[in-house]
Formats: C-alpha cells, structure tokens, sequence
C-alpha cells in the first residue's frame, strides 16, 4: 500500500508550513528535500517520517517515489526541479502536484499531457496562490460568459515574498512580460500596461506581470487572449518601467548572484502574525466580441496561507482517488467552485 505522500522541499518556508499544517489535520506527510538535517529537524518536531535526496540523481528520485502514491512538489525554482521530478513520477506512476506560477513549467507540463494520460498519471501544477484562486475565478467568469474571447484578471496582497519567491522573480529579472493573443504566448515589455482595477476596496494602479494564469486560463477556458495585472505602488510600477533598458544587465550571472545572496540575508518569509493580518484579492473580468461582459473578484487569505491551505485541499482529493489523469488545472481537475471550500474565501460577482 502506497504512503499517502510525499511533500518535497519540507524544509524550505512554504513546504514547512505546509507540513505544519498536515500535521495539524492528521495527515502524514513523508518530509523530503535535499538537506537531510533541516529535514530531519523539521521531521522530529512534526513526529513524521523523512527522507532526503537530491533531483539531479535520477535513480534516488525513482527509488523515494516507488512507495508513494502523490508527490507535492515545494522546491524551486520549478524551471529547474520540475522535470526531473515530473519524470520519475511518470516512471513510478506517481501523481504530481506542485506550488509553481512559472509559465514555462505549465508549458512543459501541458506538453506532456499523452505521456501522462499513457501512464495513468495527473499532473497537476499551481496548487497554491499561484493558481488556483485566479483559475477558479477565471473558470466561474468563463461560466458566466460563455462568448467570452478575452479574460483580465487581477492579484492584490501577497505582501512581504519567501526566498524561494524571491529567487525565482529573481531569475526572471530580464524577460520581460507575456501575455496571451488569439491563444498564443507573446512576449511583451516589463510593465506593459497600467490600468486601475477595484479590488472590492476602491481603484488602484496595477501592471502586466506575467502570471501563471497567462498559461492555465487558456487550458481551463479556452478564452485565446489573456492578461494578468499585479496591484503595485507607483513607484514600483515606474522602476518596472525604467529598467527595461537594463533587462541585459538584470540577467548577468555577477547581478544574479549578487541579487539572491541579499534574499538569503531577509527573513525567510511572512511571520505568523504578519500573515494572519494579510489578505489576498483576485478580481476578473470577460468580454466576448459583442460587447458582453462580466466582472468577478475573490477575497481570502494571506497568500503564503492560502497556498498552504488550497495545496492540501487538493492533496485530500488525490488521497480519495480523484485523480483525472494528464495535464490539469485546479479548476478542471475539481471545479470552479473549488476555491469557495477553502475558510475564508468570499467570492462576488459585481457585474
């Protein structure tokens, strides 16, 4: 009989409060991740079982899934972790859920939807606040406004970023944006467009960011142009501009390394009290080509505690068999509706 599953990168701050939060449940997570003593620390306090191996060994990731039945995948940057892992859970039959908001990892794991239908296997990224509460509100508009053939949506309140976070914004300094034109990826500029979005708390300024959503929406609803907008402060909204010039600067080995080694010297993320203060807001809106349209938003927890909570949400589901096997997205594994089991989710739709 398979353990119920395993939780890699239990170390890191979002796996560790994951699992603080399964053990709180009753669940019994396996603690994985390459650093065998934060494992082991973190396993001791919890009273659960633990293991450590690194992803670039391909015959260790295999032989630490051959017993386990779901694997939820904690440990990024997932441009890089995902697919040695995504790997061996095809080879082992295992079930993969991840916390990523990478486009380019929901890209590769759509593309592997027929291995992993052949395999028996869901794939299924973006368990946390990258994606599912935009997904789902993304979904529930789609419903709402069949026609549509264009989806915005909106993100307000993550707060204060963990390392992990910051790394992979990090990484992506450089880039630019993207956003989604007649169902294809275009890249466009940093801080493309600015409008103002009313969160449920009145107006204020957000730009293009290229969430996750820019993929997953377009699975989940087939609506071909998509743009997500970040709720920032001006002046990070004007610093996002100006450094388009230095996009060629910002991806150099010397100003990476030098950027994440000021990451590992902040607080590793959100303290409790900072996140039972915080609060996060989605809002969305569809038009069709005649002149429909329809607006939605979601309110809910601080992000970092909403990920923990909607990750084991879905992982409860994969314990009871529910399982569709391929590429999905929350909302077309479970639902639109999924987010409003969540406590604390209030969903409104405004027009």
């Amino acid at each position: 009989m398979p353990s119920p599953f395993l939780l890699y990168g239990a170390n890191g701050y979002t796996g560790a409060l994951i699992a603080r939060m399964a053990a709180g449940r009753g669940l019994s997570p396996i603690l994985a991740g390459r650093d065998r003593a934060g494992i082991a620390r973190l396993a001791t306090e919890l009273e659960l079982e633990h293991r450590a191996f690194a992803l670039d060994d391909a015959s260790a990731v295999e032989a630490n899934l051959n017993d386990v039945s779901v694997v939820l995948h904690c440990a990024g940057p997932f441009s890089r972790t995902a697919q040695p892992m995504v790997d061996a859970c095809l080879r082992t039959q295992t079930h993969y859920l991840d916390i990523t908001g990478e486009i380019a990892v929901f890209e590769f794991l759509a593309a592997r939807d027929a291995e992993a239908r052949g395999a028996g296997v869901m794939l299924l990224p973006g368990v946390g606040f990258d994606v599912v509460p935009s997904d789902c509100l993304a979904a529930h508009l789609k419903r709402r406004l069949p026609s549509a053939t264009k989806l915005t949506l909106g993100i307000q309140g993550l707060g204060r970023v963990s390392h992990g976070t910051a790394t992979t914004m990090i990484e992506n300094l450089g880039r630019g944006g993207l956003v989604r034109r007649g169902g294809r990826l275009m890249p466009v500029p940093t801080a493309w467009k600015t409008r103002r979005i009313d969160f449920g708390r009145g107006a204020v300024g957000a730009t293009t960011i290229p969430w996750g959503d820019v993929a997953t929406a377009f699975y989940s609803t087939s609506i071909p142009n998509i743009e997500v907008y970040a709720a920032l402060p001006q002046a990070a909204r004007w610093m996002m501009a100006v450094s388009r010039p230095l996009n060629s600067l910002l991806a150099a080995p010397v100003v990476q390394t030098f950027l994440k080694r000021r990451i590992k010297a902040r607080p590793a993320g959100p303290s409790d009290e900072e996140r039972a203060r915080g609060a996060s807001f989605v809002w969305g809106e569809v038009e069709d080509d005649g002149g429909g349209k329809r607006v939605s938003r979601l309110s809910g927890p601080e992000g970092y505690t909403l990920t923990a909570l909607t990750a084991l949400a879905i992982v409860e589901r994969t314990l009871k068999g529910l399982t569709p096997a391929g590429f999905q997205t929350p909302s077309l594994a479970y639902g639109a509706d999924l987010i409003l089991e969540i406590e604390g989710v209030t969903r409104e739709d405004v027009s």
